[in-house]
């Protein structure tokens, strides 16, 4: 592995425990912001605040060469109230770090000191404290505030922990890794009345009912077995109705994944024409909203070979699966890689009480003992790609 100091790990472990103790949500990181960007010009690194509203953006510079690397960590928590009794559980009622973004920051801080002290590359590295990346806005806002026009970097790369994967083994692959999640809202309007007497109107629940069905067809007749992996699912359906009366109308909500952009379109133009016909066979009007939340991460080949290498130096070949099975779950970082080349990855956050309790889950903390193990990975993909 990448030797890095040893006091590393302990500050890493402090800085990490610290966040933890003070969570904040979206785009109100404000504190986590500061501790942040104060770490960085401690070790002399150039900072801008404000990116996206409250990203930090890190720049450090070594060499004359033209080359330039991205490395981008979450920093917001999830509304969750924390059930954990250490002594570095959340200060903040209905606020925890439930997803390791804690962690995330921690180790690209880890990685930004090593190198602002050693310098040992040969161009620029960016690095990325985004907000907001539970509910999807932050990379967007990044990047609307001019992220890589301001900071022209020629890729850019992101690193999850993983519970359920053993500490320290390393996941990845070239192409779709995440699916992309979109919602989903169609509002029947029929005519309501009484229940003994249906013919009198329009019913939507037997209309909303049809359609709940017929989008099941979507997936199993209008995209490819073979090549277009996908979920729709129905989640709610509201009414307001009563047990003797046949309501006026009915909202229907749900969720969609898939794995390509051309796949998400296709789900929602089909969605939209079955929603439409049913809704003109019975009479009923009707309104549908399609809101995509995420794109779909999709790794450039390239950059994905160079985090394999790094990834297989710093912790051996062995622990490194550079073609592991794509996930249904998501991540905003789908947005830079929209705009530039690059590699999301996962990481090893242990497996039974240490370290595998589930993302978004109120007994979870990230574990410590990866930490080094991160930031090693962050400076030998930057020497790697600063030659």
């Amino acid at each position: 592995m990448t030797a890095l100091n040893p006091e590393l790990q302990a500050s890493m472990t402090e800085w990490r425990r610290h966040l933890h103790r003070f969570p904040e949500c979206g785009f109100d990181v404000q504190q986590t912001a500061e501790f942040v960007a104060d770490k960085l010009e401690s070790w002399g690194i150039e900072v801008v605040r404000n990116v996206g509203r409250s990203g930090v953006v890190g720049i450090l510079r070594n060499g004359q060469g033209q080359a330039s690397i991205g490395l981008r960590a979450d920093m917001d928590a999830l509304h969750i109230e924390e059930q954990n009794t250490f002594a570095h559980r959340s200060c903040h009622p209905g606020r925890m770090h439930a997803c390791g973004h804690d962690g995330h920051s921690a180790m690209l801080l880890g990685a930004a000191c090593h190198l602002a002290r050693h310098r040992d590359f040969n161009g620029t590295v960016y690095f990325i404290f985004q907000p907001d990346e539970e509910h999807g806005c932050g990379a967007r806002a990044m990047i609307d505030d001019g992220l890589f026009q301001r900071f022209p970097m020629d890729a850019v790369y992101g690193l999850h922990n993983l519970p359920g994967l053993p500490a320290g083994h390393f996941a990845v692959r070239p192409g779709p890794l995440m699916a992309s999640e979109s919602s989903f809202e169609i509002r029947i309007q029929g005519v309501g009345g009484h229940a003994a007497m249906p013919h009198t109107g329009i019913d939507p629940i037997v209309v909303g009912a049809q359609i709940v069905l017929a989008l099941q067809t979507i997936v199993s007749r209008s995209l490819s077995a073979i090549h277009e992996t996908a979920v729709v699912s129905v989640t709610e359906f509201i009414t307001d109705g009563t047990v003797n009366v046949i309501p006026g109308a009915v909202v229907i909500k749900g969720d969609c994944r898939c794995f390509s952009e051309e796949t998400l379109a296709r789900i929602e133009q089909r969605m939209g024409q079955i929603v439409a016909g049913i809704c003109q066979a019975a009479g009923a009007e009707h309104e549908f909203s399609f809101i995509n939340t995420f794109y779909p991460t999709v790794n450039s080949p390239e950059e994905t070979r160079r985090a394999i290498a790094a990834a297989t130096q710093v912790l051996g070949a062995e622990q490194v699966n550079g073609s592991c099975e794509p996930f249904t779950i998501s991540e905003d970082f789908s947005s830079m890689l929209r705009v530039r080349p690059g590699c999301y990855a996962l990481l090893g956050n242990g497996e039974g009480e240490s370290g595998g309790c589930a993302l978004h889950n109120p007994k979870y903390d990230f574990n410590d003992d990866i930490l080094l193990k991160g930031a090693a990975y962050w400076v030998t993909l930057v020497r790697t790609c600063l030659q």
